[in-house]
């Protein structure tokens, strides 16, 4: 049976029609934000050539590759490629809080945000060879193909609880590994920062993301106003919703503040990125704050 372009683009499309739209998107995400990506492109212990380098006062002759060496006057040192395959845990918020956008149709909610930039940050470390999961018990870091499509599905589904806020909670993440954590953070922080006492029990680095629409940066909003919950479990009316706007700012940038203090005192990366921004300037983002949360 031959095989035409029609036939071939069918059987394309099916294939594709099958894969969660999540990971559909985030593997766009990833290609487009960093072609090309993988491997973990750190010197250590490997047999995989990454580079040579120049050699320095303090490196033993014995790690001299001489034949590169030869080729002019300065000495270079042969590195490999770190191949220790580290376990990356992510966790995202699915409260009710994290569906809210302050401009439904030209902008996505926080959740779906943080989502996109969770996966697209999995697909480049799967390709990398490292193992990533989720903060749940069922859902342990493993590595491949396979676990890509198993971690849309999960992140995907719709969360069982009407909270506001979800609790993160890292008691099955693997002792030693990373963790990243996406969140608004506007709730309650007394999990957050009992999360960060287990995280610094188990020896984990990690990064506190917290995702805000532009609305919950400059609270745009004047005269009569009613702000409800995502949950419809708190409203609040008032008629000059301006006056709020300098007190509301302070107590934002007050917030952001203790959740970059939290997050130093674990030896963690703390920052704020936004749904009016393209998801390809966080995914940079996370790609190297947690490149250099490799190194110990």
């Amino acid at each position: 049976m031959s095989v035409t372009p029609a036939s071939l683009r069918q059987s394309a499309e099916t294939l594709s029609g099958a894969l969660p739209p999540l990971l559909v998107g985030a593997e766009h995400l990833a290609n487009s934000a960093l072609p090309g990506a993988h491997g973990r492109r750190r010197a250590g212990t490997g047999a995989e050539f990454w580079q040579f380098r120049p050699a320095v006062a303090s490196d033993s002759a014995t790690r001299i590759d001489w034949r590169r060496s030869a080729r002019g006057d300065e000495h270079f040192i042969r590195e490999t490629e770190w191949q220790a395959a580290r376990a990356v845990t992510i966790w995202v918020d699915d409260g009710a809080a994290m569906g809210f956008s302050g401009a439904p149709r030209k902008r996505v909610g926080k959740g779906d945000r943080a989502r996109l930039l969770a996966m697209a940050l999995a697909l480049l470390l799967l390709r990398g060879g490292e193992r990533v999961g989720l903060a749940r018990a069922d859902m342990a870091p493993r590595g491949g193909r396979a676990q890509a499509t198993t971690l849309a599905l999960a992140l995907a589904e719709t969360a069982a609880e009407t909270g506001e806020h979800a609790t993160p909670d890292l008691s099955a993440t693997p002792t030693g590994g990373h963790a990243v954590l996406f969140s608004d953070f506007l709730g309650p922080l007394d999990p957050v920062e009992h999360a960060m006492h287990e995280a610094a029990e188990r020896n984990l680095r990690g990064m506190l993301v917290q995702v805000l629409d532009p609305a919950e940066e400059s609270l745009p909003y004047d005269g009569r106003t009613r702000f409800e919950s995502m949950s419809g479990h708190l409203a609040f009316e008032t008629l000059r919703a301006g006056d709020l706007r300098a007190a509301y700012r302070d107590r934002l940038a007050a917030r952001k503040d203790r959740l970059a203090t939290l997050a130093r005192s674990g030896g963690w990366q703390f920052a704020t990125l936004h749904t009016d921004s393209a998801p390809s300037a966080g995914l940079l983002w996370l790609w190297h704050a947690l490149g250099g949360g490799w190194r110990r």
